[in-house]
């Protein structure tokens, strides 16, 4: 068995307001202190068959274009999701499973490049405007027990678990791969980059805070008791983890890396993009209203994050 990162976005930053602040608050944090961020989901080979942990932003998704305000980026595109996925060697049609770690596109957003795999999704997320429309979806109701300290999986093949962890989103789930001695936890958005597990950190983004609380403390006391190679999405700290097979002590933190920003590099379109959930708002759909002219408490209409999640496209 053998699992690859599947790489679409780098260069990106997560700041440590967005990154630390989700239950002292952002104004608690220094936004002048950026972490690495990237964008890359996994892919298990098994020998036998193909599963992909997620699949990537839409092809259409615009960068962002960021400031000295922004809280967060998800990096420049290095190449379209399917197009990444081709590179690493692998067809669509050679992939049988999928296994959802949320909703939000950055996850979801190429699902329909797959229409002969089946999409494994805890049922608790079907409700999803994402998700609308798919007709390979598979609810997981998580019929197998406990899963060490977790309390709810469901085993997909050897070795490969699908573990209920909510809080990020009411659906969320982790993945764990047993292989080689060790346990491979892909986790998507649990944390957005690991000096926030060694920290013991909410992001500012969750549908139910003492859900992800909950989440939070039980991947801890998981890594603390299992050798825990730490998989994640949205920054390089995830598949340079995976290259050194690097299991995480939680009382020796790898030393921090802080990204490096040119700001102004492009020119903004008038669009902004939802940095959480990838969801566009174009003027031109909504009226001719300008995104400066929102009130407010204006809400993203996918993912309910408000408009200092968005950034300039």
């Amino acid at each position: 068995m053998e699992i690859k990162a599947v790489k679409f976005r780098k260069n990106g930053f997560y700041s440590q307001p967005f990154a630390f602040g989700g239950e002292e608050g952002t104004d608690k944090f220094d936004i002048n202190v950026r972490y690495r961020g990237s964008l890359q989901n996994y892919l298990i080979d098994t020998g036998k068959e193909v599963i992909l942990v997620d699949t990537g932003l839409p092809a259409d998704t615009p960068e962002e274009v960021v400031d000295e305000t922004s809280l967060a980026f998800t990096g420049e595109n290095i190449k379209g999701y399917m197009d990444a996925l081709a590179d690493l060697g692998y067809k669509p049609e050679q992939v049988t499973k999928i296994l959802l770690t949320h909703r939000h596109s950055d996850h979801s957003g190429e699902l329909r490049s797959f229409p002969n795999a089946k999409v494994y999704v805890n049922a608790e997320e079907l409700g999803a405007a994402e998700l609308q429309g798919l007709d390979n979806l598979v609810p997981v109701t998580f019929t197998d027990g406990a899963y060490y300290n977790f309390p709810e999986c469901q085993r997909i093949a050897d070795g490969i678990y699908f573990i209920k962890a909510k809080g990020h989103t009411v659906g969320n789930s982790i993945i764990v791969v047993e292989m080689d001695g060790l346990f491979y936890l892909i986790h998507g958005d649990i944390t957005y980059v690991d000096e926030a597990l060694y920290e013991n950190k909410l992001s500012v983004v969750y549908d139910d805070r003492p859900a992800a609380r909950e989440t939070l403390d039980r991947v801890r006391e998981f890594v603390r008791n299992h050798p825990t190679v730490y998989l994640s999405t949205h920054s390089p700290q995830g598949y340079e983890n995976l290259e050194a097979k690097r299991v995480m002590d939680l009382d020796n933190p790898v030393p921090t890396m802080l990204a490096e920003v040119d700001f102004g590099k492009q020119e903004a379109t008038g669009k902004y993009v939802c940095s959480i959930c990838g969801y566009v708002y174009d003027p031109a759909e909504h009226d001719g209203v300008p995104f400066e002219d929102l009130p407010d408490d204006w809400k993203c209409p996918r993912c309910k994050q408000g408009k200092d999640k968005f950034n300039k496209a």
